[in-house]
């Protein structure tokens, strides 16, 4: 069902689940159609409709349209025949076809826009597109028309083209036929393969033709329900409907006519007849599809329109009935297959003739099937429609047909001598076939077996199943033993035949005998499936591998989660059917298995994976019980504990997407039994994560299944994942702190059919092999692992849980088969089988063998001596050679099956040799046997117990735990048993076999009390030597190995804690510097590319890797704490004029048009929008390797992901991505030694000194390779942002430029770093910011070239701050503007330039003089703001009670006496007038507010000079709480005489005035009286600042992404007003543009690009509207960011392809800010690309 956005928002669906998707084709809405959904769901609208009888629409209201649309859309027609030539030599002329379509693109717009009109018009057009009768008259091409003539020519000229024909003509070719004799018609389809349909006689089973055609294309023999081959190619267009699908077919389905075709859905007739139209050109389709060059756009469309008419139950009836669908979409999916068939090569290449799909071939390769089999499963998925067709015998032939040309597809054959030259990857179109057009299917018809009532239906697919497969068998000549070194891991008809079984036991209480085949087939069937399971072993024993990796590709699609339901748990249980009903069968013969090969030798290295990957083998499938009783939610529930084991899951991840129940309503819930959901949460490195579901402990605890884990894991390594988490859990909750082994799961009861399980279980032959190998792991055989073992107990397990009911051996006599085993157990009862001891084994070894004994001992019991056969095993079995396999007990090679079932085993196994050992002769000579009889006198439960004592490294450490405690016996299920190593395993089994039988615990209890450790047999011959000398070589190097990782790591660790990402502010700077007690030594760099140390020099300058980028960052501060919203209405607008960047711009404008351009470049600071800010990662090298370092990397083609000609390049040591080299001043760089004590010189004294200082002239640096670096970075920087962002000056290129410019970069990179502390320096310290500061480095390159620019003496702002002026008559009247008056200058950037402009290195008192003085100057200019600010009334009052303590001894420093100053000398001009013009004033009353206004302007000041002071002279930054960090700040500064405590200080305090306050506070406000005079107006707004900036934030965004989504995508853009194909919104300021617009591109820019220049000064972050995901541009480089909008499970929606609601990520929207405040995007996104200025 689907809805149109409308009618679902204004329905009621709180609480549903819903998908979201853009049609982009249009489709017809379901609101108001009672057949799809209930009246309740419907709309306001439809509601309405649904209830009222709405009126009919009056007749000559549609009188114009009935007459002037069937001539529109005959006219629509003729253009469509007229434009279309049939594409000469199969070469489309797509060209023209668009063309037309181009012309045509109006008519459609026009048809579109009347459905839209609503139902009435709707049921215009389907009258007029649905009668015959006006098709007749107008299209026909009967009559005088000339052009209609020729155009009804060119549409039969197109029928012809098809392929396709008029009945009419193909009546006459049928007369004809006949006449000549033939029994059947056959016609040359388009496939190009002859198709034979029955017409005559159908029933003959054998094609005659067969034989010949099969090297070309085989014939299929279609089934008799077919009536005739009318299905392909009969086409009789009766009405325009039919025409123009018609047409709409061939010109590939044109995007807006299927929109046409599906608006007018709504209309019910309309849906009857096109449904009904779209089947009659079913056939037509596929074969368009083929030809088709677009397969992929076309099929999308296909399935778009299917799926609207296949969906509704009714529909798809009513179409069955009426129209054959169901023959017409199996005859079409053959057809299409047939054109693609190739001999099959399996078993019998000669004679073989089965035909199979060719993989290879474009049909599979490119899923083009996909939208027939899709619509075919969405049929099937209506039960009335699925029984028809398993009623219909004919189809299920037919259909059993279709699914053999896929069986034994894409068969591999193992490569012995070289590696294969190609790889083919077509495996992959194979696996997808199968899953779609065989299994996906067969789960739909299997959803429909649910009840006993469908008994019929099982046995009907069972039946023609099996005739298939017999039909198979024949076809490959397929006797009774499989072809070597081949397997094909496609088998669907074995799988049909195992689900439907399984179905019929469990839903449909059928008896297995009645339906199951006889023998001979059974042991058929379960030959090729084992073959699979043989091979995977051999694959994961890299047996396979001179295949490639291909074949390992193989391995693991069969057993991937998507495959896993469809392909490996069928075989597994077929296996089990036939191992259960295969009476004389037993395991051994299931474990020849592993030695398949007959002529194969295997070695060592694979014997061991072989022998483990029959074991495990033999686990599996005697403790599954997937299809053996198990519900579908414990299936389910087994499953997901499984996946969730393994890794924590997405919430569409932990569900394998299971066959069993597709989407089943019990998801959640088994879910929320078994999971917790985590949050998602952020690694270090910036990197995402998803909201993820976690095992409960109580899963972990009674849940976790091993078995079902190696089961479903595609790696090895995810066995040991799961494995490792359950450590993990154990060691957490305390339970075992070992290395535990995978603890033994209790199964499910088995269904009573299938009971016969359990006979394996105990079977003598099997207890042969488990006493065996327990016997060789106890003697220390070197191939046999702790796997092998623990697969060892774990049978032992099972057979004891599953213990037959009787202990008796009653059995034996049903078949004495096993008659020839009787030497070793007495029973086939496992229980009892334990305790029998087994004394001497006659072996036969050769006469090289070490264990040879010349004499056999004396005394034999009768029970030890075992017939020639067994001991011949046991030979095998002791040679140390390892040549043998274990599996080779009985039949040595495969012996002919039916031999095996024939003879008697002992006979059968006379003929075997064993396989001869190569290690004790020459290849190719058999070595001589001889007899040797070996003493073993041990059961399995002495076994057992010497493995506990061998496992515990101690002896006797097992004690029987019912001798203290007799309820062990009683209540054996104890938890201290559940989870532990291998002894506990050992313990349990133990425990089980006493609970079981009390002769068993007597034994046990015996053995207890003699036991002695085996002893291995003495000798050890040379042979042997060398294999423990290599087994041990190998040990040592193994913990070498061990012992160099775990350094590496070590280092690995320490080097990412010293030098990694910028998130880690506890790593310490890399740049050390060496500081002896006193005096300072020079600072000493490490070159991270040579290694060397040594300080920096004038000849061989140091430098640091830095990146400089352009940053706006600053200029988004705002100056309200409310931050701004995206805006989701077209009330709600962003207007960009209260940033701190628009604020600075208009201010330095006021002040250019009123002052002196030079003086005002110097009043301000630049950079709040297109600053410069440098960062690095801390690491230093020499400047001439740098050099070198960047010319291998320009020679290096590997691609980068930076370019090497920009100067880009990556940190050679941390990889932290830079763009240029900072040098390193020689020096100390800082004077720390005046730290310790205050200056004694008096601040007139300083202030002198620095005016001296200032006057120094800079004189040009000598040409050093410093001097000439330190050039080359200032061009860097100058360069990285652009030319309008440095050039303020109203004349081009004046020196004034580069003077703001250059102390500008070292404001931005100050307040920057301001902004990262979080805007205060409340935290003190070195914050992460502060560690990766190059601020010292930087300030050395600035003020080297800063004092090239000498400052005129007269205009020296020092004189103005620090003299009183002495010409009264400032006033001349000159041309010329005045300067900046220095109460409008901004004080930091005066700091910077006093700074700068004095000799480098600064000294300490120095710089607190000049702190000092500006901080008079900052001090003034805020009681000149507050004066301003408060009322007149209040003005006066301040006036009067300040010059009451004018006189008083503290004068100078009371804000007070001072405020009363400033007012009085301001009043003299125009400044506090016009009152009543201005906005309501802020009032300040109380002396305490105005302290707080006072601080609060100095503030910003005080943490950009105390950061100045931190960078240039050392030592922390103190912290403190926020209220004090006024006092802490101007203590540190030194500008606080003595500190004082919090309750009495006053800012005043803080003043130092060089020259008398009152002076000086004169003539200041006099610049300003002046001005006054000329500019009234201007005076207030220049001199109120805004200090209080917020933090610079990005947009709001909703919570519900929905909200964004319905707003903008279909927002025109501002610029090219359309609609854009892929809009984007910039969340810096909310700007709406087209991403890869060519609308809106400007100078070759795309409209991304160029707004991320404009907006972020190269840096822009962009939301995909259609996508959901954020894109960030960064310079000429872009990166996918991800998604801060999730659902409600955590998940990312990627291009919305889920559809489900998304909801903001808070915590990762916080993370993307943070990014884009610190300009780390670079460091912490890895995968950038350049973008080609494209976005």
């Amino acid at each position: 069902m689907s809805l149109c956005a409308e009618c679902f928002h204004q329905g009621e669906h709180a609480g549903h689940d819903y998908n979201m998707f853009r049609s982009q084709a249009g489709g017809a809405c379901d609101c108001g159609d009672s057949n799809v959904m209930r009246e309740a769901g419907f709309c306001k609208r439809h509601r309405i409709k649904s209830n009222s009888n709405v009126p009919c629409v009056p007749k000559h209201l549609l009188m114009m349209s009935e007459l002037v649309l069937p001539q529109f859309i005959f006219s629509l027609i003729q253009h469509l025949r007229e434009g279309y030539n049939e594409p000469a030599l199969d070469l489309p002329s797509e060209k023209d076809l668009h063309k037309i379509l181009q012309v045509l693109e109006p008519h459609v717009s026009f048809l579109e826009d009347l459905t839209k009109m609503g139902g009435a018009m709707r049921s215009v057009l389907t009258q007029v597109l649905t009668s015959q009768q006006f098709y007749k008259d107008l299209s026909s091409g009967v009559g005088e028309n000339a052009c209609a003539k020729k155009s009804h020519e060119k549409y039969l000229i197109a029928l012809k083209g098809s392929g396709l024909a008029f009945p009419e003509d193909k009546i006459a070719c049928n007369m004809q036929e006949q006449g000549a004799g033939t029994s059947t018609l056959s016609v040359q389809g388009l496939a190009g393969g002859t198709a034979t349909s029955g017409q005559g006689d159908s029933s003959d089973e054998e094609d005659q033709d067969g034989s010949q055609g099969v090297g070309k294309r085989k014939r299929v023999k279609l089934s008799s329900t077919t009536k005739d081959q009318s299905i392909m190619d009969v086409l009789k267009h009766k009405c325009f409907l039919e025409e123009l699908l018609f047409w709409t077919i061939k010109y590939e389905f044109p995007q807006k006519m299927v929109t046409f075709l599906l608006n007018m859905l709504p209309d019910q007739d309309y849906k009857i007849a096109f449904t009904k139209t779209f089947v009659q050109h079913y056939a037509f389709i596929m074969k368009t599809l083929k030809k088709s060059h677009e397969s992929d756009t076309m099929s999308n469309r296909i399935v778009h329109i299917s799926v609207q008419l296949f969906s509704n139950e009714e529909l798809a009836r009513q179409v069955t009935e009426e129209c054959q669908l169901l023959d017409i979409m199996v005859t079409v999916l053959l057809y299409m297959m047939e054109s693609c068939l190739i001999k099959s090569e399996l078993q019998d290449e000669e004679n073989s003739l089965h035909v199979v799909v060719n993989c290879g071939e474009a049909l599979l390769k490119n899923n083009t099937y996909w939208p027939l089999v899709s619509d075919f499963i969405n049929i099937l998925s209506h039960q009335s429609v699925a029984k028809k067709f398993l009623e219909d015998h004919g189809l299920l032939v037919t259909w059993m047909n279709f699914v053999s040309f896929f069986q034994g597809m894409n068969l591999n054959k193992r490569e012995l001598n070289e590696h294969v030259e190609f790889e083919s990857q077509t495996y992959y179109a194979a696996f997808a076939a199968e899953l779609e057009a065989c299994a996906q299917p067969m789960w739909g018809l299997l959803s429909h077996c649910k009840v006993r009532e469908t008994q019929e239906y099982t046995r009907n697919v069972v039946r023609y199943c099996l005739e298939a497969l017999q039909d198979w068998f024949d076809a490959i000549n397929f006797v009774d033993e499989p072809a070597p070194n081949q397997v094909t891991f496609h088998l669907p008809l074995h799988r049909y035949f195992a689900m439907f079984l399984s179905k019929a036991v469990k839903c449909q209480e059928l008896d297995l005998d009645t339906i199951l085949p006889d023998q001979e087939m059974l042991m058929k069937l379960m030959i090729h499936p084992l073959q699979i399971q043989a091979s995977l072993s051999e694959i994961h024993s890299n047996m396979w591998v001179r295949n490639g990796l291909q074949i390992k590709g193989q391995a693991m699609t069969y057993v991937q989660s998507h495959f896993c339901n469809s392909m490996i748990d069928p075989d597994i249980y077929l296996l089990l059917l036939t191992r259960i009903n295969l009476i004389k069968f037993k395991v051994v013969d299931l474990l020849t298995m592993a030695s398949q090969h007959q002529n194969t030798v295997l070695d060592s290295e694979h014997e061991r994976s072989m022998l483990e990957g029959a074991l495990t083998f033999l686990v599996l499938l005697l403790s599954l019980r997937l299809h053996l009783g198990m519900t579908d939610d414990e299936i389910l529930r087994a499953e997901m504990v499984a996946q969730l084991c393994m890794n924590d899951r997405t919430h569409k991840n932990p569900n394998p997407k299971s066959g069993i129940i597709p989407g089943s309503l019990s998801f959640e819930s088994v879910l929320s039994a078994v999971a917790d959901f985590k949050a998602p949460v952020f690694e270090p490195g910036g990197s995402m994560q998803q909201g993820m579901y976690t095992p409960k402990a109580e899963v972990w605890d009674k849940e976790f299944d091993p078995v079902m884990v190696i089961l479903r894991t595609v790696y090895r390594r995810d066995v040991q994942s799961a494995m490792d988490r359950y450590t993990a859990f154990l060691k957490q909750s305390g339970k075992f702190p070992g290395n535990p082994w995978p603890p033994y799961k209790k199964r499910t009861p088995l269904h009573p059919s299938y009971r016969g399980l359990i006979k394996l279980l105990h079977c003598k032959t099997l207890h042969i092999v488990l006493f065996t190998l327990l016997y060789k792991i106890l003697m220390d055989h070197q191939n046999l692992s702790e796997h092998v073992l623990c697969m060892v107990l774990y049978l032992i397990e099972l057979g004891l849980e599953n213990s037959p009911e009787q202990e008796s051996d009653e059995e034996e006599s049903a078949g004495g088969q096993e008659r020839c085993h009787d030497s070793w157990f007495p029973g086939s009862n496992l229980v009892s089988n334990m305790r029998h001891f087994i004394n001497y084994v006659r072996v036969r070894v050769p006469e090289t063998a070490p264990e040879v004994k010349r004499e056999p001992p004396a005394s034999t019991s009768s029970d030890g001596l075992a017939s020639s056969q067994s001991s011949r095993r046991k030979s095998l079995q002791r040679e140390n050679s390892g040549t043998a396999q274990v599996f080779s007990l009985v039949a040595e090679r495969r012996k002919k099956f039916q031999e095996i079932i024939n003879r008697n085993t002992s006979e059968a196994n006379q003929v075997v040799r064993p396989k001869t050992s190569m290690k004790w002769s020459a290849p190719g000579a058999t070595p001589q046997l001889t007899t040797a009889i070996l003493e073993v006198k041990e059961s399995i439960l002495s076994l057992l117990i010497k493995l506990h004592h061998k496992l515990s490294g101690k002896q006797n450490s097992y004690y029987p735990p019912w001798l203290d405690d007799v309820d062990v016996l009683i209540h054996p299920e104890i938890p201290r048993y559940s989870h532990g190593d291998g002894m506990t395993a050992v313990e349990r089994i133990l425990l089980k076999a006493a609970v079981q039988s009390r002769l068993n615990k007597r034994i046990i209890e015996e053995i207890c009390r003699k036991v002695t450790p085996p002893v291995p047999p003495k000798k050890i011959s040379s042979a042997e030597k060398k294999t423990l000398d290599k087994e041990e070589r190998r040990q040592k190097a193994r913990e070498r190995q061990q012992k160099l990782l775990a350094e590496f790591a070590s280092r690995q660790k320490s080097f990412m804690e010293t030098a990694m990402d910028v998130e880690s502010p506890d790593a310490d700077i890399a740049m050390e510097v060496a500081t002896s007690e006193q005096h300072v030594s020079e600072a000493i760099y490490d070159c991270v590319i040579c290694g060397q140390s040594g300080p920096s020099t004038e000849d061989r300058p140091t430098g640091l890797v830095v990146l400089l980028q352009a940053s706006s960052v600053l200029g988004q501060c705002r100056n309200s704490t409310e931050p701004r919203r995206l805006p989701t209405t077209e009330e709600e607008q962003i207007y960009p004029w209260d940033t701190c960047a628009a604020l600075h711009d208009v201010r330095l404008t006021t002040l250019q048009r009123y002052f002196k351009d030079s003086s005002c470049l110097q009043a301000v600071s630049i950079g709040w929008e297109g600053g410069v800010y440098v960062q690095t990662c801390g690491h230093t090298l020499h400047i001439d390797c740098h050099k070198s370092y960047m010319e291998s990397l320009r020679n290096d083609q590997v691609l980068q992901g930076f370019s090497v000609d920009k100067g880009e390049f990556t940190c050679p040591l941390c990889r932290q991505f830079a763009n240029s080299v900072l040098p390193c001043y020689p020096g100390n760089n800082m004077e720390r030694s005046v730290w310790q004590s205050h200056s004694n010189k008096c601040l007139q004294d300083l202030v002198q000194e620095v005016e001296e200082l200032q006057e120094q002239l800079g004189t040009f640096p000598s040409e050093t390779n410093l001097s000439k670096e330190m050039e080359s970075v200032m061009k860097d920087i100058k360069s990285t942002t652009q030319k309008k962002y440095t050039d303020y000056s109203k004349t081009p290129g004046s020196p004034d430029n580069d003077f703001l410019f250059m102390y500008s970069v070292a404001r931005t990179n100050l307040e920057l770093e301001l902004v990262h502390r979080g805007g205060n320096l409340c935290s003190g310290g070195a914050s992460t910011a502060g560690k990766r500061s190059c601020l010292n480095q930087l300030f050395h390159v600035l003020a080297m070239h800063m004092r090239l620019y000498s400052i005129d003496s007269a205009y020296n702002p020092w004189r103005k701050l620090t003299q009183p002026s002495q010409e009264k008559n400032s006033e001349l009247v000159s041309e010329e503007l005045p300067e900046v008056p220095v109460l409008y200058r901004d004080v930091s950037s005066l700091l910077l330039i006093q700074i700068l402009t004095m000799p480098q290195p600064l000294h300490r008192e120095h710089f607190t003089c000049i702190v000092k003085v500006l901080f008079t100057l900052l001090y003034t200019q805020a009681l000149a703001a507050l004066s301003v600010k408060c009322s007149a009334e209040d003005r006066m009052a301040w006036k009067e009670s300040g010059a009451l303590k004018k006189n008083t001894s503290s004068g100078e420093k009371s804000w007070e006496v001072l405020l009363s100053h400033v007012i009085s000398e301001l009043s003299k001009g125009k400044i506090y007038e016009e009152e009543e013009t201005e906005e309501l004033p802020v009032v300040l009353v109380t002396p305490d507010s105005v302290e707080c206004y006072l601080q609060q302007f100095c503030l910003p000041f005080l943490r950009i000079t105390s950061l100045l002071q931190h960078h240039l002279f050392g030592g922390d930054l103190p912290s403190c709480q926020e209220d004090e960090e006024f006092t802490v700040l101007a203590s540190c500064l030194g500008l606080l005489p003595s500190f004082q405590s919090a309750h009495q200080f006053t800012s005043a305090s803080c003043l130092d005035w060089p020259v008398p306050a009152f002076d000086m506070i004169s003539q200041w406000c006099s610049e300003l009286v002046s001005f006054a005079v000329r500019h009234p107006d201007q005076v207030k707004a220049l001199l109120i600042q805004e200090p209080k900036w917020d933090l610079p934030r990005l947009l709001q965004l909703p919570e519900n992404y929905n909200t964004i989504f319905q707003y903008y995508h279909r927002k025109t853009c501002s610029v090219c007003t359309k609609v854009p194909k892929d809009p984007a919104v910039c969340l810096v300021c909310g700007t709406f543009v087209c991403l890869k617009g060519l609308c809106c591109k400007q100078q070759s820019y795309c409209e991304c690009v160029l707004h991320s220049q404009n907006c972020g000064a190269g840096t822009g972050i962009f939301l995909l509207i259609n996508a959901s995901v954020i894109i960030i541009i960064r310079g000429h480089r872009f990166c996918l960011w991800g998604s801060v909008y999730l659902d409600a499970h955590g998940e990312e929606d990627r291009d919305l392809r889920r559809g489900k609601p998304l909801y903001i990520c808070k915590e990762r929207y916080k993370v993307l800010e943070q990014q884009w405040v610190s300009h780390t995007f670079d460091h912490i996104n890895k995968r950038w690309g350049p973008h080609y200025n494209g976005l």
